[in-house]
């Protein structure tokens, strides 16, 4: 099986620390967490929009932020290196910096399962433009994408790969995971 992952909230548990980052861009100091998460799960340009944040400010502060954020802050989710382990190939798409992603791949000692790293550094639109996609799908032959966004999983379905949503029930997805023990259901699903 061939598997495109995304990054943030898929992959690895990120949000609870880009969320950290977020809040000392926002001017409203009374803002939580949890509001702050719920924008982000949709997209950065929902929050940056909805919390009024001046886009420049968070476009020369915000990968910052998050770089200097130690990535024993963003571990893996629990079982995702079982599943990485059985797939043919995967390769991720990610709006994360090249520098802050790789970083995080090789602190858990990841990168080695991943055949292509698709990043904000290599000049595709962002999603849910679906550029990246197409051309990865083009060279590995993808058979299901991952995300926990509906940008996640919108190129994968105009593109008709099979989608799978992590952690979010809400999305339309050809499948719907909490959690990657039970990833292998899905497996025999797909094939």
């Amino acid at each position: 099986m061939n598997i495109l992952w995304d990054f943030d909230g898929t992959l690895f548990d990120t949000y609870p620390a880009i969320v950290k980052a977020v809040k000392k861009l926002i001017p409203d100091p009374d803002v939580t967490e949890e509001e702050i998460m719920k924008h982000m799960k949709i997209s950065s340009e929902a929050a940056i929009e909805h919390f009024g944040i001046n886009k420049k400010v968070f476009d020369e502060n915000y990968h910052t932020l998050e770089k200097n954020l130690h990535p024993k802050e963003k571990p893996p989710f629990p079982h995702v290196e079982e599943v990485l382990k059985a797939a043919d190939i995967n390769v991720i798409m990610t709006h994360k910096a090249r520098e802050s992603t790789h970083d995080i791949l090789n602190y858990y000692g990841l990168k080695k399962y991943f055949t292509e790293i698709v990043t904000l550094d290599d000049g595709f639109r962002k999603k849910p433009a679906p550029d990246a996609y197409k051309y990865l799908h083009e060279k590995y032959h993808l058979d299901l994408v991952i995300g926990d966004r509906e940008i996640d999983l919108k190129p994968a379905r105009e593109l008709g790969i099979k989608t799978c949503a992590f952690q979010n029930p809400d999305l339309q997805a050809d499948y719907h995971l909490s959690n990657y023990k039970d990833f292998f259901a899905v497996i025999t699903m797909v094939k």
